[in-house]
């Protein structure tokens, strides 16, 4: 499978891009900003974008949607819990001091326990509100990735001070949805490095619980 990360956006949110060798089938998680670096990735591997997924409706994860959805055609998928802070794209960009993006419509909303597919792949949604009650992280089995959105990091989980957010929602989340995937699954955060399942399971501090 071809999956490259570009790191998007004054905020460098991790945007993936997958892509199925045989179909040609592409599908773009989190394109907060930067579309048309997006665009050229998929172009150089001659994608067609078939889902374009919103892991959450913070401005640094999903400002670019409208842009890339209007360039591919592709439908924009995001649980239906971020509705309202999705509305609210205009105050998030006054926080950031940043142009407010254009809105975006969902086509349908995904929830726990769907399946996205792209070409040989399925993507499996795992709901994991805290960070914010829409939350989802999406689980590739074929793969062994999880792409956790702003729920899982490197040593660290998802902050819980903005609106929507609830800390002991976030560790339920991780403990329940997060933590029983295979130790050798590699974690896509929505920010900076990699890391697995079982490093953060050993070595992760606000998950000694």
């Amino acid at each position: 499978m071809i999956h490259e990360i570009l790191p998007v956006g004054p905020l460098q949110c991790n945007c993936s891009i997958f892509g199925d060798e045989q179909s040609r089938e592409g599908l773009v998680v989190d394109p907060g900003d930067d579309v048309d670096q997006v665009l050229a990735i998929i172009r150089r591997h001659q994608l067609k974008v078939k889902a374009i997924v919103i892991t959450h409706a913070h401005i640094d994860h999903i400002g670019g949607a409208q842009k890339l959805k209007q360039a591919t055609g592709a439908p924009v998928y995001m649980n239906a819990n971020d509705a309202e802070l999705k509305k609210m794209l205009s105050i998030q960009a006054g926080w950031l001091g940043m142009p407010e993006p254009e809105q975006v419509d969902i086509d349908a909303p995904i929830n726990d326990g769907d399946r996205v597919i792209m070409g040989a792949a399925e993507f499996h949604v795992l709901h994991t509100p805290g960070h914010t009650q829409g939350s989802v992280s999406l689980w590739i089995p074929s793969e062994g990735k999880l792409v956790a959105g702003d729920t899982l990091f490197r040593d660290s989980i998802g902050r819980t001070d903005l609106p929507g957010g609830d800390g002991r929602q976030i560790l339920r989340s991780i403990h329940d949805k997060l933590l029983p995937l295979p130790p050798e699954t590699v974690v896509i955060p929505g920010h900076g490095d990699n890391t697995t399942i079982g490093r953060e399971r050993e070595f992760n501090p606000f998950l000694n619980f």
